[in-house]
């Protein structure tokens, strides 16, 4: 049997990178997977191949998710799992940031986290799971992404409050925090048709060797598993945690 056997889990931003790697893990465990995401073609094409079902879904709007909410329901009959992975990377000094770009990172990042829960929570079957993607930086700094970080932040506290308010039906909620991982937000090679994506991950390799204490990038298909666990039975006396998978570089540094 597989853990995650007659489940049914929504994962946003499902058409590529972790969360490709979820919908792909979460279906081979036995769930029944919804693929959301704004990209349709990648997103139904995966859906079709794993044998999954597919909605669209812009995460920053209430219209969006109770239209997916409501297709999962009229498919499924129920939810069991809710996996927010939909996110956005800019790049920019906190200074210079355009009032425009930050809002444009907390719609998806931040606003689209909350909507997710406040959409599934009341359509979710008691014993449920939430597993919200925050980040390495929600629990740090780092320079040049500050509209980033501030959202991650917030999606550790909106997780939190969620576990609190959610126990007494016995839904779990919980946060995974990536640090960097190969997958288009940090290797954009990833999205060029005439890149060799392999090649630039070996190089990323290259550059994280002296940043993380594991030498290398994280791999999406490592972020998956964390998040399988954080929805199956394995972590059925877990809530309202940050789990950080990112190569030991949160540790701090060695000077040796």
């Amino acid at each position: 049997m597989g853990k995650l056997d007659g489940r049914v889990v929504l994962v946003t931003g499902a058409a590529r990178g972790q969360g490709e790697q979820e919908a792909r893990l979460f279906r081979a465990a036995g769930a029944r997977v919804v693929v959301a995401d704004v990209l349709d073609g990648r997103g139904k094409a995966l859906a079709e191949e794993i044998g999954a079902s597919y909605v669209h879904l812009d995460v920053g709007t209430e219209d969006g998710w109770r239209e997916a909410v409501a297709a999962v329901k009229r498919t499924y009959g129920r939810i069991d799992g809710l996996v927010n992975n939909a996110g956005i990377l800019r790049f920019n000094a906190l200074v210079d940031t355009p009032l425009d770009e930050f809002m444009q990172v907390v719609r998806v990042n931040q606003v689209g986290c909350f909507l997710g829960m406040k959409a599934v929570a009341p359509e979710m079957a008691d014993g449920g799971t939430i597993v919200n993607t925050a980040s390495y930086t929600a629990l740090t700094g780092m320079a040049a992404v500050g509209a980033y970080a501030a959202t991650k932040h917030a999606v550790l506290g909106l997780t939190r409050v969620a576990a609190l308010e959610l126990a007494a039906r016995r839904i779990r909620v919980n946060a995974i925090c990536p640090g960097a991982v190969d997958t288009a937000m940090a290797n954009p090679a990833r999205l060029d048709p005439d890149a060799d994506p392999e090649e630039t991950s070996r190089a990323l390799d290259e550059l994280y060797r002296g940043l993380v204490p594991l030498g290398r990038i994280g791999r999406p298909e490592e972020v998956a598993r964390l998040a399988l666990f954080l929805t199956s039975d394995d972590s059925s006396y877990i809530t309202g945690q940050p789990f950080v998978i990112d190569g030991g570089w949160l540790a701090g540094i060695s000077v040796v």
